[in-house]
């Protein structure tokens, strides 16, 4: 649905044949309460029992193998009270999300990941891969995109200012923002990507698309998972090449965790500047160690991965979720040759 349709404007305009001639649509009608209470009645159908949680300040919802249900308001997952879902409501639940995201998932192929719109990524793994009942993670996006300026309202920048982060998207400084899960790596880096110029193009390559930019012109690439028969697969090794067809001004990896690594910081090494990716990683001390497993995949020693690294990475953004649930920018570093290991110095 295009934003002009989900605000109740008429459809786009359609255009036929070399005259130009143009096709207007019939307006939506209005959003009446018996219209309200059928889109209320689909939601339920497909999801049941946490229908009522998924609120515009959840991030995250978490269904246990017991059934319990754990919800992140912003400061972290709590127990919701009084609700327990039963083995059978459970896997049946979680085969619907997956199937209403046009995938498949069952004891033969027990993991699935999906996107449910445009603001949902729903995890999910079966038994007996589980050892209990269904596990279902979900993650909810804003409704707007972070900007830097409504992260720092938020807290982000009280350790490591802003203005340091803005100049380096301004240079086309290669980029890479680490932290563990939920530390808000996403969040910063959508933010980040906000400030280049709009006239540049973004290539952004997810395996399950989450970033969501404020930015005029972005391109999205999404992986596609192998289909039942094993065949199909398409990983972001593959788009990276294929993007690099596309003429990006600056190439983004929501994620960088696997062999994809090696397409990435060859290109950054051969003229594409601005790019941008999130690791993984507790700290910014282990940022070398992930990047040099993560090259092992691809096939590079730890030598060759740290001579691409330190010359395709200009600076390094730790961010982490402290104590009282707050995401801020821990520390920001650069990558630098220890010998033939990579390492990393503390930097802005």
């Amino acid at each position: 649905m295009s934003p002009g349709r989900a605000r109740g404007h008429a459809d786009p305009v359609s255009v036929s044949g070399q005259s130009g001639r143009f096709v207007a649509r019939a307006p939506l009608p209005a959003l009446t309460p018996e219209r309200a209470a059928g889109a209320a009645r689909a939601a339920g159908a497909l999801w049941g029992p946490l229908a009522g949680l998924l609120r515009p300040e959840v991030t995250d919802l978490f269904l246990n193998g017991d059934g319990t249900v754990w919800v992140d308001r912003g400061g972290g997952a709590r127990p919701e009270p009084g609700l327990r879902i039963p083995p059978d409501e459970a896997l049946a639940l979680a085969m619907r999300l997956v199937a209403a995201g046009d995938r498949h998932v069952d004891a033969a192929t027990p993991c699935a990941d999906v996107r449910l719109g445009a603001g949902l990524r729903v995890h999910a793994v079966l038994p007996p891969v589980s050892g209990g009942g269904a596990l279902l993670s979900i993650r909810q996006a804003r409704a707007e995109p972070w900007t830097l300026a409504g992260l720092e309202a938020a807290g982000m920048f009280e350790r490591v200012p802003s203005a340091p982060l803005r100049a380096l998207v301004a240079r086309r400084a290669n980029l890479l923002v680490t932290g563990s899960a939920g530390s808000g790596k996403t969040s910063l880096l959508a933010a980040l990507l906000g400030e280049a110029p709009g006239q540049e193009r973004i290539l952004l390559l997810e395996d399950v698309a989450e970033l969501r930019l404020a930015h005029p012109h972005v391109v999205a690439l999404e992986a596609r998972q192998a289909n039942l028969d094993g065949a199909g697969a398409i990983g972001l090794d593959r788009l990276l090449r294929e993007a690099l067809r596309m003429r990006p001004d600056r190439l983004v990896v929501g994620e960088v965790r696997g062999p994809e690594l090696r397409e990435l910081l060859v290109a950054l090494n051969t003229g594409h500047d601005g790019g941008a990716g999130t690791l993984h990683a507790n700290s910014l001390a282990d940022v070398p160690a992930r990047l040099e497993a993560l090259g092992a995949l691809a096939g590079w020693d730890a030598g060759a991965l740290a001579r691409q690294a330190v010359s395709a990475i200009d600076a390094v953004i730790h961010v982490a979720r402290d104590s009282d649930g707050v995401r801020r920018v821990a520390a920001t570093g650069v990558l630098r040759l220890d010998g033939d290991r990579l390492a990393i110095g503390e930097g802005r």
